[in-house]
């Protein structure tokens, strides 16, 4: 071992035994998983207790929308660029552990709030440990896994929003039915904090891809890195549609409670143990099963990468208005289904078509600025625009509005399955450019 690797984290890692690497992938995939799960589940206790908070802080719809929405996506996008920028530089393991203890510290803190300004400044500091969360994770897991078993690692990490419906969200709301909301967001809170330290202290730094051949964009600043992914169109497709994307699962993942409480007549107990648990299991066999046929269809055609979600967005686009508009119990608990299993299953291909546009020493970066545009766009159309939209349409239709406002989902899926069509076209596009030059 060369006295460089003895100093330096990152070069250890990357003269590691490949038989202990390969030995620590699937704790590492795990970990990680656990640890994404766990910032759903941060961000989506407020969805999930939005009732009782508004009755104990007397807060509108618009100002939950602000605080569980903007307050929150704004925070989180615009630092996932630096944060992740230095995590195509530092070691990735620090970055998420301290991530992780800081963001479950504001969500401990959430529960002794007292007003809506308090609120949302915790949302606010939130957000920004969150954004150390998921760009650093799947750089930690390209770097761990080959490249064709890329898609379904990826959608195992994607399965930590489903993992957090089934078993995390169902325990919140067991406990804020038991001992009220506030005591949800501190037991969450403080969770994490432990699970930090013990994530520090049992998981390494995986080898990087970049430290193993010279590369042109190593070293690059984060604008000059942003710059170059932004000159490709297909890059730029796959943003902009995940920003709808990201309209679409930040909206339902914000008021699908509130839609099954008043439009449905659920209370939040049965939301939190019955509806939500089967949201979960059905989303692990989606996003799992997407990864995989996602992957197998790939070998083939790489365009598979852009058609799976394109496909995904479109269905959830047909199937959002039954949920939505029907009265009919089979109806609507048919579509419920439906969109459950399809919710996020177009995460893990799309990720793995992001990083497979991305020098490997950008890779990170390339996941950040891809969850910039989508946090920012995603969080102004979804949460935020249901919001408004619910206030102003309430003096008309009471209670009922709700499901109208939520018509914005559908819109979303629509415009990102029309933009997943078109990175995949302009990917074949540049394919069939680069194949002459190539000879």
């Amino acid at each position: 071992m060369s006295v460089a690797a003895e100093h330096d984290p990152l070069e250890a890692a990357a003269v590691a035994p490949p038989a202990a690497r390969a030995a620590s992938l699937p704790w590492t995939l795990g970990f990680l998983t656990l640890i994404s799960a766990f910032n759903y589940l941060d961000r989506s206790l407020l969805g999930l207790l939005l009732p009782l908070i508004k009755q104990d802080l007397r807060l509108s719809d618009t100002a939950l929308g602000l605080i569980a929405g903007l307050a929150f996506g704004l925070v989180y996008a615009v630092l996932s660029l630096p944060i992740a920028r230095l995590a195509d530089r530092h070691n990735r393991r620090n970055i998420v552990a301290i991530g992780f203890a800081f963001w479950s510290l504001m969500t401990a803190l959430t529960g002794y709030v007292v007003n809506g300004a308090q609120m949302a400044l915790c949302r606010l500091l939130m957000g920004a440990g969150e954004a150390a969360g998921l760009a650093p994770s799947q750089s930690m897991i390209a770097d761990g896994v080959k490249e064709e078993r890329r898609p379904l690692a990826l959608a195992i990490f994607s399965t930590a929003a489903a993992l957090d419906a089934l078993f995390l969200l169902p325990l919140a709301a067991w406990v804020a039915s038991q001992y009220g909301w506030r005591a949800a967001f501190q037991l969450a809170g403080f969770s994490g904090l432990l699970l930090a330290i013990l994530f520090f202290l049992t998981v390494r730094e995986p080898a990087r891809a970049a430290l193993a051949r010279p590369s042109a964009t190593r070293g690059k600043s984060l604008f000059a890195a942003c710059a170059i992914l932004c000159r490709s169109k297909v890059f730029l497709a796959i943003m902009v549609g995940g920003g709808f994307m990201g309209g679409a699962l930040y909206g339902v993942a914000t008021w699908m409670s509130t839609l099954l409480n008043r439009v449905h007549g659920l209370s939040i107990m049965e939301i939190g143990l019955y509806v939500t648990p089967l949201r979960g299991i059905l989303g692990i066999v989606g996003i799992v099963g997407a990864g995989w046929l996602v992957q197998r269809l790939a070998r083939a055609d790489a365009g598979w990468r852009y058609r799976g979600p394109a496909l995904i967005a479109a269905a959830l686009a047909c199937a959002y208005p039954f949920l939505l508009l029907s009265d009919v119990p089979f109806v609507w608990m048919t579509a419920l289904v439906v969109t459950a299993l399809l919710f996020s299953a177009h995460q893990g291909p799309l990720f793995d078509a992001t990083i497979a546009l991305a020098p490997p020493d950008m890779r990170a970066t390339a996941v950040a600025l891809k969850v910039l545009v989508s946090g920012l766009l995603g969080q102004i159309i979804g949460p935020l625009a249901v919001g408004c939209l619910t206030d102003l349409l309430a003096p008309q239709h009471g209670d009922q509005a709700i499901r109208y406002s939520m018509l914005a989902v559908v819109l979303c899926c629509m415009a990102g399955s029309a933009l997943f069509f078109l990175a995949g076209r302009l990917a074949a596009a540049e394919a069939t450019r680069s194949a002459p030059a190539a000879q």
